[in-house]
């Protein structure tokens, strides 16, 4: 039985959640190119997805999965039901699942339905995910039990990006194209991060090998308990480089356990090839 669900926003695998007690599933978010209409699942060639981007002047429109797709998701699940969403105030992802779960309640059964807003993203969303996957894994709390540890947990989360290209936040209006190319021009690497629910650059180096010392402090100074949490990383088509990055922040603290995870569509879009994206 499914008992546990996220968005494709989220950069983690089955292998890391699936147990006896806990099932993981994806609902897709919908990514819309020109006039063709990308649906965020096992089917999408990253690859591919990539190289049209790379090809088209247009930016890439993300769009929700309706409150239908959750809904159906409810019907099949168990009795008690965990959904982490991208950030509120990046998708409307958390408002199609809140939807689908009012209607539910209104229409079936009395089950226990609680949806995280993981005020973040990618491996961010991950590293919620596999915390309730742990949890259930132990089978002594109850589903209000899990949703305060959970909650508790998700106040120490954070989640940091560094991109290796512009071009689609530019086509998407979300970076002025002079910034842009000055910024490539003089090889400056924005570091990124989640801030009440939003993301935005925290600080800026000239050169990644610069920006991933500047993201290593930042992971070093702000991570509560960090030694109980897992370091998670994404990747967008550039293993190496997420390997690197791995080795370089356990130079510096001791963490619980790491993973690496490539990116689906939705993270690709804005990350784009060469970017990373790490959640501790």
């Amino acid at each position: 039985m499914i008992n546990l669900i996220v968005d494709s926003g989220c950069d983690v695998s089955l292998d890391a959640i699936n147990h006896d007690n806990c099932n993981l599933s994806y609902v897709p978010l919908n990514l819309q190119l020109e006039d063709k209409v990308y649906l965020d699942d096992e089917s999408l060639n990253i690859e591919d997805y990539l190289n049209d981007m790379a090809n088209s002047s247009t930016g890439v429109k993300t769009s929700a999965p309706s409150p239908n797709l959750f809904y159906e998701m409810f019907k099949s699940a168990g009795e008690n039901v965990f959904v982490v969403t991208l950030s509120s105030k990046l998708s409307a992802t958390y408002q199609s699942a809140m939807t689908a779960k009012r209607m539910y309640l209104e229409e079936c059964s009395k089950k226990f339905i609680h949806i995280f807003d993981s005020l973040s993203a990618s491996v961010g969303q991950g590293v919620i995910a596999m915390k309730i996957s742990e949890l259930l894994k132990k089978g002594s709390h109850s589903a209000e039990e899990i949703v305060d540890h959970v909650n508790g947990f998700m106040k120490g989360v954070r989640t940091y990006f560094i991109l290796d290209k512009y071009d689609n936040l530019v086509k998407t209006g979300r970076i002025n194209p002079y910034i842009a190319k000055l910024a490539s021009f003089l090889n400056i690497k924005p570091i990124c991060g989640d801030s009440e629910g939003e993301i935005k650059m925290v600080d800026k180096a000239r050169g990644y090998g610069k920006a991933v010392s500047k993201l290593v402090e930042f992971i070093k100074n702000n991570t509560p308990d960090i030694e109980e949490r897992i370091l998670a990383i994404s990747h967008c088509k550039c293993y190496e480089k997420a390997v690197a990055l791995k080795d370089e922040v356990l130079k510096h603290v001791k963490v619980k356990d790491v993973i690496i995870e490539e990116c689906k569509g939705v993270i690709a879009t804005y990350a784009n090839r060469g970017g990373v994206v790490v959640a501790v």
